[in-house]
């Protein structure tokens, strides 16, 4: 199984550690791609036009500290990736308290999108940074397609003939976007907070809900152990551990879509 997951917007600095080697991240066929653009993010933070730095990344003069880490890439203190990033969801997910076992198995199944480095692992060793996929890289453009035909011969021999667990924000999931077989064994998941308002049950989408809960997901099937062989299978698996899912409609050569019910944490 392949679980693919967002980045965090916010990261941890880390203190200490070998800058990182693009060389050695895996998915290694990605690194000219890589290269091209962190070349392209290190000169425009380095850049003293820092005006048209902040405009291309969206920050403002208080965050010059952002272009200052992104100017010095290459140079930076890396550590891994579990370490970098920071957020609800890895919160949740907490992958630092798991025990060796479930560790080992996030490091073979989960795949986390990036801006600027595409696809890593929770293992691969980077410093943080700021480049969010909706960003136009001088040098580079739209980060989304940028990557797409990038990384869809990468992903699809990764993915192999296991189901896909495709819990990647809308941003993160014009990447790749998974066709043919593939698609079918790919299951979407999205995560609906039910309340009773008035006498009445309604649901709607809570951001906090939904990245606390798909990182608590994560967590779940990593302790379980959870090895499901057809989308169908991981339908089963998440349903043993006591979550309530709403399948919608199967549709052929498309993603099976789930709801994910949750009343609170």
């Amino acid at each position: 199984m392949l679980i693919l997951l967002p980045p965090s917007e916010g990261k941890t600095p880390p203190r200490s550690g070998r800058p990182v080697n693009p060389d050695a991240l895996t998915q290694g066929a990605l690194n000219p791609g890589r290269e091209r653009v962190l070349d392209a993010l290190v000169a425009l933070c380095a850049d003293p036009d820092r005006d048209r730095a902040r405009e291309v990344l969206g920050l403002s003069p208080g965050q010059d500290e952002e272009l200052d880490r992104n100017a010095r890439l290459r140079t930076a203190p890396a550590q891994p990736a579990a370490k970098i990033y920071t957020g609800v969801l890895y919160d949740a997910l907490d992958l630092g308290n798991l025990p060796g076992p479930a560790r080992a198995r996030a490091r073979r199944s989960v795949l986390v999108f990036s801006g600027l480095w595409g696809a890593i692992r929770m293992d691969d060793r980077i410093p943080a940074y700021r480049c969010a996929i909706g960003v136009n890289l001088p040098g580079v453009g739209g980060l989304a397609a940028y990557w797409r035909g990038l990384l869809d011969p990468v992903l699809t021999e990764t993915a192999g003939g296991g189901p896909v667990l495709d819990l990647r924000s809308s941003g993160y999931a014009a990447m790749w976007r998974p066709t043919g077989r593939l698609a079918e064994r790919t299951v979407t998941v999205r995560v609906l907070h039910e309340q009773v308002v008035d006498g009445e049950v309604r649901r709607s989408v809570v951001s906090h809900f939904n990245k606390a809960s798909k990182g608590r997901l994560v967590r779940d099937l990593l302790l379980a152990g959870a090895a499901p062989r057809s989308a169908g299978k991981l339908v089963e698996a998440l349903r043993d551990l006591k979550y309530t899912v709403e399948e919608q409609p199967v549709v052929a050569g498309r993603p099976r879509q789930l709801d994910l019910v949750v009343i609170e944490l």
